[in-house]
Parts: structure tokens; C-alpha cells; sequence
């Protein structure tokens, strides 16, 4: 049990700032040593396999484990209806910890400084995976699928792989704003008719970034800094939470809400909709395999499983995946992709401006 209440934004900058000291890190600095048990076992073996039977193998060894244990900050449903999948297809158990992103890296953080290690797999935003790689938390695995990707899906370094895109859209709810009323532009929101009307989530800071980046600094600060200051934007903390404010239309209109949640929504009869403003951020969301963990076979056949079949069911519940064997009718418009390197590397920055910008009021 964790019990440190680190926001995101404190996780996110601490260990950024870590791996800023003179290249010191939570693995270096804590010596850790893996137990006698986790040092038997063949992880990067199973990482390196290839060839016609790697599935075959890494299925072999699987079976033996028995189980996998996944990290995840995907909502409870989303990550039931593809464990299910998993199962169904391989027969090998999976046990999933579900926490918020911020959660999650806490706790692979604190379980790699007391030498303790649970997890196998990780499924999570992009800026949180990147602090696992920059502490050597993760592992590279050649997966045969990489090349159904979208570029953008994978990084340099090949630790961790962008399974689905989180896209910043727009929503509101029907019953409270027509269609025919609403922006066509981010200036749009400086009518006066908006006071009161708009709000974001607490932590969208890559959002912001990217925005106001692709408008051109200066300009997108000053645009934002009026809207808020003339209309009275709300921030509200968790996007589970905005998106149902704005289905119950406590919030008619919503700046950072993903489309596919909204689509969700949407298609369960919630009263709402969404729409895209440009420039429209991507978010990378990713999976990862632990490079401590203590079912390597099972793991990475998980991790080939998400890049593959999970793809299929990813899309199947209105997600955006990163296959460019799925067709997705949510990510037709030109997007801008959110740098998880750069919002590691800048998070205070854009944390002092986000917060700057947008007052906190009625959190």
C-alpha cells in the first residue's frame, strides 16, 4: 500500500529532475539488486526472440508462469475487454492494478526503490512512460509488429510503444449548446457568451503546450490568458469527471476531453458530442514491458498481444489505436502530436504557465 499523495505534476517533475542530476537516477542511486529469483530468470531472453516462432516460444514459456500482472491507467471496462481477449487466447491469467497515470508511476517508482517487483506490463500516458525509461525501468522488445505502427508510435528507444492516441477534442452537451453556436476557432471563446460556460482539466499541460506552441507562443499565451480572464474557464480535476459534468450539463462546454470517451459516451445515449479545434493534440498512450519482470514470457507476449489483436478491440471501443491495419473514424483531421520527451523535460515550465493561465477555480 502507497500512501504519498504526489501529484502527477510532482512525480512527473521529481523524477525528471533525478535523471537531471549528472545523469544520477533511482537505479543507480539505490544499487538495486534483483533477488535470487528474478536474477534466474531469462527476461532478456524472452525480449530478444524472433523469428517465425516467436509467438510459439514465447507462448511456451507463458504457460509456465502462468500469469501476468499489468499496470494500467486505462479505464476498469477498456482493459477488462482486452484482458478477456487475452485470456480467451492464450489461456494465461491476467491480474491487472489499475490506478491514474500519476498513481501508477508512483508506485513502479517506489517498488523499484525497495527492490520489490510486481509488475510485468505497463499501460499508460506517454509522459509517465518516458520517466520509467529515463529510470531503467523498462525494457526493449523486438516485436514484429512495430511495423504496423504509425511512426509517431514509436520512439527512439523502443522501451516503451504508443498503443492508442489519446486526441484532445472539444465536447458539449447537446441539450445545453447547438451545434450551430459553436467555435470554429479557440478566438471564438473570447464572446462574451461563453462566460461561465467553459472549463479544462486540471493536469492538460501537454495540451497547452502543444496549442499554444503550434500557434506561436506569444500569441497563443495572450489568446488563452484572455479567454480565461474574460469568460471565467473552470478546471476540474480527472477527465472521467469533466466528461460526465459535461454529459449532466454542469459544464456546457469542455476544452481537453479525449473524442473516445466522449464517442463512449455518446453512444450510450449521454447527451453530448464532440469537435475538434485546431490545432488538435495527440496524446500517446503506451505499453511497456518491466525490465525487472517476473513473468517475462508472459509479458512481452502481452505486449505483442496490444500491438496486434489488441489493436482490433482497441478500436472496436472507439479508441484511436496506432495500427494502421484499424481504420478509426475519430482521427480524421490533422493532428499534432504531444512530445512525451518534451513535456518530461519542460513539465515545469508548462505546469507554472498552465496553472498561471487557469486560476484552479472550481476545482
Amino acid at each position: 500500500m502507497f500512501t504519498s499523495s504526489l501529484s502527477r505534476r510532482q512525480l512527473i517533475h521529481a523524477t525528471s529532475a533525478l535523471v537531471g542530476l549528472g545523469g544520477v537516477s533511482l537505479n543507480g542511486a539505490l544499487a538495486q539488486t534483483p533477488s535470487p529469483q528474478q536474477a534466474a530468470l531469462p527476461t532478456g531472453v524472452a525480449s530478444a526472440l524472433s523469428g517465425p516462432d516467436r509467438e510459439t516460444r514465447l507462448l511456451e514459456g507463458a504457460k509456465k508462469e502462468g500469469t501476468v500482472t499489468v499496470y494500467s491507467s486505462m479505464p476498469q471496462d477498456d482493459m477488462t475487454a482486452l484482458t478477456t481477449e487475452f485470456e480467451k487466447r492464450y489461456g494465461i491469467k491476467a491480474k491487472i492494478w489499475r490506478a491514474g497515470s500519476e498513481k501508477l508511476l508512483q508506485r513502479v517508482v517506489l517498488e523499484a526503490r525497495s527492490n520489490r517487483f510486481e509488475m510485468d506490463v505497463a499501460d499508460t500516458n506517454g509522459p509517465e512512460m518516458e520517466a520509467m525509461h529515463r529510470e531503467h525501468l523498462l525494457q526493449v522488445c523486438k516485436s514484429p509488429f512495430l511495423s504496423d505502427l504509425i511512426p509517431q508510435a514509436i520512439l527512439p528507444h523502443r522501451e516503451w510503444i504508443a498503443t492508442r492516441l489519446n486526441i484532445f477534442t472539444c465536447a458539449y452537451n447537446t441539450k445545453a449548446l447547438k451545434k450551430e453556436d459553436l467555435p470554429k476557432s479557440y478566438a471564438d471563446l473570447l464572446d462574451p457568451k461563453w462566460k461561465g460556460k467553459i472549463a479544462v482539466e486540471a493536469d492538460d499541460n501537454d495540451w497547452l503546450a502543444g496549442t499554444v506552441t503550434k500557434m506561436g507562443y506569444d500569441k497563443g499565451v495572450a489568446l488563452f490568458k484572455e479567454i480565461a480572464n474574460k469568460n471565467a474557464v473552470t478546471v476540474r480535476k480527472g477527465h472521467t469527471l469533466l466528461a460526465n459534468l459535461v454529459a449532466s450539463g454542469e459544464v456546457p462546454l469542455a476544452l481537453t476531453l479525449y473524442n473516445y470517451k466522449v464517442e463512449q459516451m455518446k453512444n450510450a445515449g449521454a447527451p453530448m458530442d464532440w469537435f475538434a479545434l485546431e490545432p488538435t493534440i495527440a496524446r500517446p498512450n503506451g505499453v511497456a514491458v518491466s525490465k525487472n519482470a517476473p513473468h517475462p514470457y508472459s509479458a512481452v507476449l502481452f505486449q505483442d498481444f496490444m500491438l496486434s489483436v489488441g489493436q482490433v478491440v482497441l478500436g472496436k471501443r472507439d479508441f484511436i489505436p496506432t495500427s494502421i491495419k484499424v481504420t478509426s473514424n475519430l482521427n480524421k483531421m490533422p493532428l499534432t502530436f504531444a512530445d512525451p520527451k518534451a513535456t518530461l523535460d519542460d513539465n515545469q515550465k508548462w505546469t507554472r504557465l498552465y496553472e498561471e493561465i487557469f486560476s484552479h477555480k472550481g476545482v
